[in-house]
């Protein structure tokens, strides 16, 4: 099947819950099924603006307050905290799936995990699970190792704390000020999902129909990339077994790069016709959106290259610190610089790049100066400065 341009990235942003009703009604149910959609939410701590997991939330959903995924996470524990390629909140029905990542992790501890641990690396261990078991859910503070560490900082306690998390016998329970609360997960995770036992064949078959159901179409390096639990040469393999499900699919490039080959499960044309048109809005995404997370993807589809310069030294960056890209429609039409002063309550922005091609019409000025305020409403900022 040949794919135009357009249309695919009409796919994607749907995918991606771009297309869904910016001011509609929002309710806690609402945000478990838009983070199911989405497959996860990434956590990040960086507070230039708001925090990633927030960000990627609120532009989506015009009515989301944080206090709603603490609420499904700390107290309904309808998501736990694990990883995908990074630190996310995923949805606690897909739990079982993690399972093998938590075996792997009890069996494989690296020499650098056993060099943190020191020489009675077992008894730490022991020593942190019997206090834990015993008055509940702990943070690295309580320990009085904490910080010693030359590894991020972890001592031996915090190093069996992230073990224990990272093969599931904890979960992290609730944030303090970011920080984490690690628990049993006994009594957090139902035990349903909590000794349920898939197969590594049944994980691998889930893990790959999940992920190319999220992107709509992709090839294997993108299917394996969404969980970042498979190499590509095993997602391959999965798409020859799984040939009779599947439709190979060609994607004319928006970078006029040679289209681009993936698969979809059949019956795309179908569902293509059930897509509804993006929303026209501006609107501001954050540097970790899942829509641009895949670099290459974001080429590719939308011509649009972009990079998070939080790391290059402030005198070699191209715009900024914490830029974020700008979504107009199904195009990529700017960047912005912003920053939340919250000593002074103002939500500074520092710079904004049109990319070539696009002009600043009072239509898109008007546009752009109603998401400021929409952010600054979300923020709680008081006032908005331009520098």
């Amino acid at each position: 099947m040949q794919l135009d341009n357009q249309t695919a990235r009409k796919l994607w942003l749907h995918q991606q819950a771009l297309t869904r009703p910016l001011n509609a009604p929002f309710s806690n149910q609402d945000l478990h099924d838009l983070i199911v959609q989405l497959g996860y939410v990434q956590l990040d701590s960086i507070r230039t603006i708001e925090r990633a997991h927030h960000m990627i939330l609120w532009s989506r959903a015009d009515k989301y307050h944080p206090d709603q995924l603490t609420a499904l996470h700390e107290e309904e524990h309808t998501l736990f905290e694990h990883w995908t390629h990074d630190a996310c909140l995923i949805p606690t029905q897909f739990y079982p799936h993690w399972r093998h990542r938590f075996d792997h992790a009890k069996q494989n501890r690296a020499a650098r995990w056993e060099k943190r641990l020191g020489p009675d690396g077992d008894k730490i261990i022991s020593q942190v699970r019997a206090r834990v078991k015993k008055e509940g859910a702990l943070m690295t503070r309580d320990f009085e190792d904490k910080g010693k560490g030359a590894w991020w900082g972890w001592g031996p306690s915090k190093t069996a704390l992230e073990y224990l998390w990272r093969s599931g016998e904890f979960t992290i329970s609730h944030r303090k000020g970011f920080q984490k609360a690690y628990a049993l997960s006994k009594g957090i995770i139902p035990e349903g999902l909590r000794t349920a036992k898939p197969t590594k064949a049944e994980t691998l078959d889930w893990k790959c129909r999940q992920a190319l159901t999220r992107l709509g179409v992709a090839n294997a390096r993108e299917i394996a990339a969404f969980w970042q639990s498979y190499k590509p040469a095993v997602v391959s393999k999965w798409i020859e077994d799984n040939d009779a499900d599947l439709m190979h699919v060609e994607i004319t490039s928006a970078d006029k790069t040679a289209p681009h080959k993936a698969v979809a499960f059949r019956g795309l044309a179908e569902r293509l016709e059930h897509v509804p048109k993006p929303s026209s809005r501006l609107r501001f995404l954050s540097p970790f959106d899942p829509l641009i997370r895949d670099r290459d993807r974001l080429k590719r589809l939308f011509n649009f290259d972009y990079k998070i310069e939080i790391f290059v030294p402030e005198k070699k960056r191209k715009y900024g610190y914490y830029v974020l890209p700008i979504l107009e429609g199904s195009k990529f039409t700017g960047r912005v610089d912003l920053k939340m002063d919250r000593k002074t309550s103002t939500l500074q922005m520092k710079g904004v790049w049109w990319e070539e091609g696009v002009r600043q019409t009072p239509a898109r000025t008007k546009a752009f100066d109603q998401e400021l305020a929409r952010l600054a409403k979300f923020l709680g900022a008081e006032n908005i400065v331009h520098l």
